[in-house]
């Protein structure tokens, strides 16, 4: 860890130009010979990546930024503060703690946590960021997690594990056994530390595939913010062998949309044609696959089995977006033409065999303005298009 970006010249130095252009301050003279450019210009750029996402680092003097994607991969405040809210006790140990947010928010939640991070230098920065930001319950271990968890003799409340994706999986679809650590290879060793683990994988991550790999999994959250989902969480408790709950969360900037049901319970959901109201699921929920669900449970009718849109004659609140139907249409050349040809809209496919992208360039609709058109099908396996109007 490099303190000379501590001084306060340097800092404020930093804090101004958080929001300027790291190529046009590249090409600058650096005004501190004493310290590498680059290290000045990496902390600026770190620090406005953490503007939106970080907003307590951003605003609290001498923090040290690790590189800019640290900050990139790491948890918002948002999320770890919505994960925090989900467990608590005595103690956890965290065995991936990385730049420590989500410990950040753990340790508000829990008497004594544990920090560890197998990069010497990422481990320093958290230790000096966590000073700064006054939490004092929150021991740090630069080593390798197996290693400290072997020679712990407490037995842990909760062990948090946020896995990394090995680099040769990179962009395929990969399984909980090609991360770092292994969980489901460690599983036992780590039931004999606690009897609560809480595991966050990145959103690709096939749900079904992660049950396939763990044990006495007792609830999956999904986490959504402002409608893009950014985390799973798999809960698993030691020896739990009851049903499985699935809870979705999507975090927008005044509520949190959630909404939960048992796994492989069946359902019996309701069909109907468009009614007044059209209802479109947050992205947590169309994770969770979770549709017949959201049928039963608001009492509204699904448009076709595999459309994953809703109905209804009244108005009801709903975790997700809500519109006023205000044409439905036949796709076909006629009403096309008399509608929405060379007309502005926002165009949403669901459960239709072309793509948006080729819908605007066949009929010429510019993107954008107040209507909403959802190309669709229906019960009866027509294709349509429902011409909506966006309810606030």
């Amino acid at each position: 860890m490099n303190t000379s970006i501590l001084s306060k010249n340097i800092q404020e130095f930093i804090t101004q130009n958080s929001s300027e252009s790291i190529t046009k301050l590249a090409l600058q003279k650096n005004p501190f010979p004493e310290v590498e450019w680059i290290l000045i210009l990496n902390q600026i750029e770190a620090k406005a990546k953490a503007k939106d996402k970080l907003p307590t680092w951003f605003s609290t003097e001498n923090i040290i930024y690790p590189s800019k994607i640290s900050v990139e991969q790491t948890s918002s405040e948002k999320t770890a503060a919505y994960k925090a809210s989900l467990i608590s006790g005595e103690s956890l140990i965290d065995l991936t703690g990385g730049f420590g947010v989500d410990d950040f928010y753990f340790s508000q939640k829990f008497k004594t946590i544990a920090h560890c991070e197998i990069n010497e230098d990422l481990s320093a920065i958290v230790k000096h960021n966590f000073e700064q930001l006054k939490v004092q319950n929150c021991r740090f271990y630069a080593d390798d997690s197996a290693s400290v968890l072997k020679e712990s003799e407490i037995k842990w409340d909760w062990i948090y594990i946020d896995p990394s994706r090995r680099n040769d999986t990179k962009g395929k679809v990969f399984m909980l056994k090609d991360c770092l650590p292994n969980v489901p290879e460690s599983l036992d060793f780590y039931f004999e530390k606690t009897d609560s683990i809480l595991i966050k994988t990145a959103p690709l991550l096939d749900i079904s595939a992660g049950l396939s790999e763990l044990k006495f999994v007792k609830n999956i959250h999904i986490i959504a913010l402002e409608n893009e989902v950014k985390e799973l969480l798999f809960e698993i408790h030691k020896d739990y062998s009851g049903k499985i709950t699935l809870k979705t969360a999507n975090i927008l900037k005044d509520k949190i949309e959630t909404f939960e049901f048992i796994l492989d319970q069946t359902e019996f959901p309701s069909y109907n044609f468009p009614q007044k109201y059209l209802y479109e699921p947050n992205s947590a929920i169309m994770k969770s696959g979770g549709f017949d669900e959201v049928s039963t449970f608001f009492k509204i009718n699904k448009l076709h089995k595999h459309s994953h849109l809703y109905t209804s004659e009244d108005l009801i609140d709903f975790p997700g977006r809500r519109f006023e139907i205000e044409k439905v249409i036949s796709y076909n050349k006629n009403d096309m033409k008399n509608e929405l040809q060379n007309q502005q809209a926002n165009v949403t496919t669901r459960n239709f065999p072309e793509t948006v992208e080729n819908i605007r360039k066949k009929w010429k609709i510019k993107n954008g303005g107040n209507r909403y058109c959802f190309f669709t099908t229906d019960k009866n396996e027509s294709k349509i298009v429902l011409i909506c109007r966006k309810i606030n």
